[in-house]
């Protein structure tokens, strides 16, 4: 049975200070978290940096097996994994069970790509002074790589990182969401299990601006690999020097509906309900922002508002919860007050627009003008702007009105307008007939603007953890 108590103890035996980890929903005390400090931070690096002589020289096959194995591991231990997700994250059970097999299936999807990773031969004849040379390319591991992880998927956006890091041969340090230190620790606790060395992963709780810092500044660490908002984003490259970077940061997702779409409503709606308020919208692509052709946007509008209505708001450990509280209070405070803001620019509130509990009812909000806030900005919250249009090439011009491009979707039989909008949309990833939230584990996932750089993902991510080298060979020498 996988435990983190062995590890917080361990953790705690090199800091003197801790602080209660708290049930978002209940309020009530999981586990006393240790705080670490550079110190600790500079010894992880230290003692990663040593095991990466170790795991760079470890086959190819052998890596791989060891994520396979750590799959199985979770797999085996899924209820109780879901159980820390849902108590610390406050997610959802129906949400947390799911992340729990995607991060299964990141990891397999990762014990493959360990067996994959290969270069190509380069025709040096192709040059006048090139012949009786073959030459190739091979990838070689960077060493330790700093992960900095959000709290709203604990566990998968952990492994997003750490997968790739370790079938590419290098060593991580995973410096957690405060609020959501579990999952990760679970994860390493899994792997260690499952045969890696144990200082390939460390999980290094704290604040994290003081960790932050210790892994921008050290030069063991070859790379930083952060899911955040943009402004710690754009401080982490500008202070990256030569580092590797990539950025997973935010977004106001976007979804269009075509008039084609009007003798498909039952099919539309409960996906784009589902998009919407999935983990309480807390999600890097919630589909927060509708445009709804004007010919079928009454009928849209009145659909969404009754399956949102029809969600179930309660205590995330029952299975038939579909929205509880947001992470802390100043979240939900947040969004009451682009909420208000919304509605005094003219914006009407269809359903919802309340505080529950520590959270908000689900909301729906139209003719919200271009300047509110809640238009402009992410959400992330169970609140979802439904605005009409004239048309697509009118919805293509206000989707693209963001700073932000991670993902969009659109939904339409009408082929070419769909094809020429996945051309014109400016966002990293398209979904046609989908909506902007769904991601599988395997797909390149990055974005455009203020939404990221590089690109996640297991193949691409690895791609982005390793140095490529060229070998030639002078045969007629």
């Amino acid at each position: 049975m996988l435990q983190y108590q062995p590890y917080l103890d361990q953790l705690a035996n090199h800091t003197t200070e801790s602080q209660a980890l708290v049930n978002p929903h209940t309020k009530e005390e999981i586990a006393r978290m240790p705080i670490c400090k550079e110190e600790q931070m500079e010894k992880a690096i230290k003692q990663a940096d040593e095991a990466f002589k170790t795991i760079k020289n470890m086959p190819a096959h052998e890596r791989s097996d060891i994520l396979n194995r750590a799959s199985d591991i979770l797999q085996e231990n899924k209820q109780m994994v879901a159980e820390t997700i849902a108590q610390e994250a406050a997610k959802p059970m129906k949400y947390a069970l799911a992340e729990v097999d995607r991060t299964v299936q990141t990891l397999k999807f990762s014990s493959v790509e360990a067996r994959k990773l290969e270069g190509e031969s380069i025709p040096m004849d192709a040059a006048p002074n090139g012949a009786g040379r073959d030459a190739y390319t091979i990838f070689e591991p960077i060493g330790v790589i700093g992960a900095i992880t959000p709290f709203n998927f604990p566990l998968n956006l952990v492994v997003h990182k750490v997968g790739p890091a370790i079938a590419s041969g290098n060593t991580v340090i995973v410096k957690p969401a405060e609020k959501t230190p579990l999952s990760a620790i679970l994860l390493r606790e899994a792997l260690v299990q499952a045969g890696l060395p144990e200082d390939a992963y460390h999980v290094v709780p704290g604040e994290g601006k003081v960790l932050g810092d210790v892994l921008l500044k050290s030069d063991a660490v070859q790379k930083i690999t952060f899911t955040g908002s943009p402004p710690v984003g754009r401080e982490i490259k500008s202070n990256a020097g030569l580092k590797k970077v990539t950025l997973e940061l935010g977004n106001n997702s976007a979804l269009y509906v075509d008039k084609s779409m009007n003798d498909r409503m039952d099919d539309v709606v409960p996906k784009a309900v589902h998009g919407s308020y999935a983990y309480n919208g807390q999600v890097c692509i919630s589909t927060q922002r509708i445009y709804v052709h004007e010919d079928i946007a009454d009928i849209f509008a009145e659909q969404f508002v009754k399956g949102a209505e029809q969600l179930t708001f309660g205590d995330p450990l029952d299975e038939e919860t579909d929205v509880c509280n947001l992470i802390d209070e100043s979240s939900q405070q947040t969004l009451l007050e682009w909420i208000e803001d919304a509605e005094q620019q003219g914006a009407k509130v269809l359903t919802g627009g309340k505080a529950k509990d520590n959270g908000i009812a689900p909301t729906v909000l139209t003719d919200v003008p271009e300047g509110a806030k809640i238009m402009k900005e992410e959400a992330f919250g169970p609140v979802v702007i439904i605005n009409r249009v004239a048309s697509g090439d009118e919805a293509l011009i206000a989707m693209n009105n963001s700073q932000y491009g991670l993902s969009a979707g659109l939904f339409s039989n009408d082929m070419k307008q769909a094809i020429d909008m996945a051309h014109g949309l400016e966002v990293g990833q398209v979904l046609v007939n989908d909506v902007p939230t769904l991601r599988f584990d395997h797909m390149p996932y990055g974005g455009r603007k203020q939404s990221g750089y590089g690109y996640e993902g297991v193949k691409y991510a690895i791609h982005e953890m390793v140095n490529r080298k060229m070998i030639s060979l002078n045969y007629r020498f």
